[in-house]
Order: structure tokens, then C-alpha cells, then sequence
């Protein structure tokens, strides 16, 4: 039996872990791991804190459920506001909370995507 996930209660408590965090951030997979190709991770970011420039997963897109935060890369930058739904670009990119924020970041990595176009 699949039992649904509340994203809602799950931020809460991703959040409270990034408080007790030195990085001030926390993170979990909510669906998907090794035995799957697409994965969704909820990370939650405390105001000013960053996720540093990192290569870019595959396919993904970031859903903000919680706050605001900017995701910035050479060419440009996109705010994003809770119901927010950004696609991530395919280059090195970074995250950076302007306010409390939680996001589901959903990702197809980039093996399979090259599969599926081959």
C-alpha cells in the first residue's frame, strides 16, 4: 500500500532540523532513490543560507512550497515564491534562501536522460 506524504508536516520538521544544523539546512528523499530513475528530494534552506554553484542533476525543476529564494547561474537568475514551479537550468547553478524556504526539487539525472535520447 503507498501512503500519501504530507509535504506540509515534513517542511515543518526539515525546517526545525535545519535550525539545529550548522549549515542551517536539512534535507530528505521522499521519493525515489538507487532502484529509481526519477528522484524527489524536500530540502528546506533557512533565510541566507545557500546551497553552493553545483553541476546541474538532469532534468528538474524546483517546486517552492515554503518562502522565497533565488536560484542563480552565469546567464542569469529566477526568484521563486511559494507555488512556484522553476525548471533548473542545465549548467552549474547555486540556491540561496531569502526567507525561510522549503523546496521539492524533482530530478531525472542525467544518464537517463541521455538514454531516453539516444
Amino acid at each position: 500500500m503507498i501512503d500519501p506524504i504530507s509535504l506540509a508536516q515534513l517542511s515543518e520538521e526539515l525546517l526545525a532540523d535545519a535550525g539545529g544544523s550548522r549549515a542551517r539546512r536539512s534535507a530528505r528523499t521522499v521519493v525515489g532513490g538507487h532502484d529509481h530513475i526519477m528522484r524527489q528530494t524536500l530540502i528546506a534552506l533557512l533565510v541566507d543560507s545557500s546551497l553552493a554553484e553545483h553541476d546541474s542533476p538532469g532534468e528538474a525543476t524546483l517546486h517552492v512550497i515554503k518562502g522565497r529564494l533565488s536560484l542563480e547561474w552565469d546567464m542569469g537568475n529566477v526568484q521563486g515564491r511559494t507555488g512556484d514551479l522553476i525548471e533548473i537550468p542545465r549548467e552549474r547553478h547555486s540556491l540561496h534562501a531569502i526567507e525561510d524556504s522549503v523546496v521539492l526539487l524533482t530530478a531525472v539525472p542525467r544518464e537517463h536522460v541521455a538514454a531516453e535520447t539516444d
